[in-house]
């Protein structure tokens, strides 16, 4: 548990850090975004070859290499000199996150009986709402802390004493378990496998940086006769050599291949939604990381205890509806998010953000521990890693996959509303301008550079770089007193047309999420009624 915890909060707490390391670093832009997709990359692409390793070699095994070598690789970041040796630690550490988190339910679902999993699956749903939202704050509270001068490094150093402790309480309390079956590991179905998740994922996260060129396109379209070809060649490795990468019976379970598809939607919903989210409140508010990660803990307040009773209490009594009202409450979360936008408007606050936060964080906790037992209930104890594989990179396709439709639509939605968010604050620039004696032709042009100014900052590629547009030197004031009154005016404004802009763009954003949530939602009329343990797939 506290291994998943880990690496949850490896996955989001980079993000905090991002302006402290570009200025320690020196890094462009394009190095800061390869920061974060080397993580995502590598693991999405290994999660399933690790799910399997741990069937063939061992999960214990598996888990305490994973495990130490996250630490290694936390402790390269930490003290990584270059942007390059950083992107390349950040890719070490996504692969051994790799191995170590499919182990995780792996050994939840071959150590605890059927009628014990849920509840401890119940715990793992708590851990994932927590770890979410501790990430930005734990990161905010390092960074702004600046221990010993380090400035960003404390958040990949403070792995270190967790991993090894982690994997001296690994050592001597877990037992060993891993597939009769599964014999050697399939070499040619990694590699299928790899590229067929590298060819959606690599363009779903460098797409937009990019300008969504041709070329990425075509990548995901070829993903789909190289996974076409993994299955026939696992179709024919199953009938012939045997031990298979991906164990494909698992699929004719409908509570497998359901709970994967509802999985895959709502992770869709749910990984851009934090994305967007962070966009709103710190680029579009200029609220801090640590403010912001702050916030975040009303969602982790729902979260955490939906997923306890979820399981224990609701999902025995009433199966699949349970996940069903989680959807429904979810997106009621979002459509009060969006009511509060337009009532409070640029000047809400943390406090008037519980109540959506809370609603939407007790939704997330009734999906995510039923589902994770409605997918793994009917699956075999020596294909337990290959399953775990599975779920965890459909995580990750989904998050990728919600992250880059939405993120595009955000970035369209913030250049689209820009021009009338300026228009909404025009009248009040053109007083508070007038109250500097600027008036007549100089207001005008100032004016219209402001709107140029703005506009340019909406259809910039990186949120926080400064565009030329807004660096040109204040014209028409009478005085130097009067031009640092006028800068002023303008600032004040721009960051009010800039909030206007963002929250426009992201309560219509949420308006579609709520709609993936519906779809979602009927989604998980394919799931069984409740989850069933099928004793005659189990190992004896």
């Amino acid at each position: 548990m506290v291994a998943g915890f880990m690496d949850l909060l490896d996955a989001t707490i980079v993000n905090v850090a991002i302006p402290s390391i570009q200025r320690d670093l020196d890094a462009q832009y394009a190095s800061i975004e390869w920061m974060v997709s080397a993580y995502l990359l590598a693991f999405a692409s290994v999660l399933i070859t690790g799910g399997r390793l741990g069937d063939i070699v061992g999960r214990k095994r598996m888990f305490l290499i994973g495990v130490l070598g996250f630490t290694v690789a936390s402790t390269l970041c930490g003290i990584a000199p270059t942007p390059g040796v950083l992107i390349a630690s950040r890719f070490l550490q996504g692969a051994m996150a790799a191995l170590m988190v499919p182990q995780i339910l792996a050994i939840i679902h071959v150590t605890f009986p059927p009628e014990e999993r849920g509840k401890v699956f119940g715990l793992f749903g708590g851990i994932i709402g927590s770890a979410a939202v501790a990430g930005p704050i734990l990161g905010g509270i390092l960074v702004e802390a600046n221990l010993w001068g380090l400035q960003w490094r404390p958040i990949f150093l403070v792995n270190i004493p967790v991993g090894v402790i982690v994997s001296i309480l690994a050592w001597r309390v877990l037992r060993e378990s891993k597939s009769p079956t599964a014999a050697k590991l399939d070499l040619l179905g990694v590699v299928l496998v790899t590229a067929a998740v590298l060819l959606v994922i690599y363009p779903l996260t460098e797409g937009r940086a990019n300008g969504w060129p041709l070329w990425g396109y075509l990548m995901m379209v070829s993903a789909i006769p190289v996974l076409a070809v993994f299955i026939v060649y696992e179709r024919r490795r199953t009938a012939t050599v045997g031990s298979p990468l991906v164990v494909l019976r698992l699929f004719k379970a409908r509570a497998f291949d359901g709970g994967l598809l509802v999985w895959l939607l709502f992770q869709v919903a749910l990984g851009a939604f934090f994305f967007v989210w962070t966009l709103y409140m710190q680029f579009g508010l200029g609220w801090t990381a640590l403010h912001a990660g702050l916030t975040a803990v009303s969602f982790a307040l729902g979260a955490s205890p939906a997923a306890g009773i979820s399981i224990q209490v609701l999902t025995p009594k009433f199966g699949r509806k349970v996940v069903m009202a989680g959807a429904l409450l979810n997106a009621a979360g979002f459509g009060a998010y969006i009511w509060a936008i337009h009532h409070y408007g640029t000047d809400i606050t943390s406090w008037e953000m519980v109540p959506p936060l809370v609603l939407s964080g007790f939704g997330f906790g009734l999906v995510v521990a039923p589902i994770t037992d409605i997918v793994l209930s009917g699956v075999p104890t020596r294909d337990a890693g290959s399953a775990s594989g599975l779920f965890n990179t459909t995580q990750q396709l989904g998050a990728a996959l919600g992250i880059a439709l939405v993120g595009v639509l955000m970035f369209h939605l913030i250049a689209q509303q820009a021009d009338g968010s300026v228009d909404e604050v025009e009248p009040k620039l053109r007083a508070d301008l007038a109250a500097v004696q600027v008036t007549g032709q100089q207001q005008d042009a100032l004016v219209q550079g402001f709107r140029t100014c703005v506009t340019d900052r909406a259809n910039a590629t990186d949120p926080s770089a400064t565009p030329e547009s807004c660096r040109q030197p204040v014209m028409g004031a009478p005085n130097p007193q009067a031009a640092q009154q006028v800068a002023k005016v303008l600032t004040d404004n721009g960051t009010e047309a800039n909030a206007k802009d963002f929250s426009k763009s992201f309560s219509i954003g949420l308006g579609y999420l709520i709609g993936a949530l519906i779809i979602c939602f009927l989604g998980m009329f394919t799931l069984p009624r409740r989850a069933t343990y099928d004793s005659t797939m189990a190992d004896t």
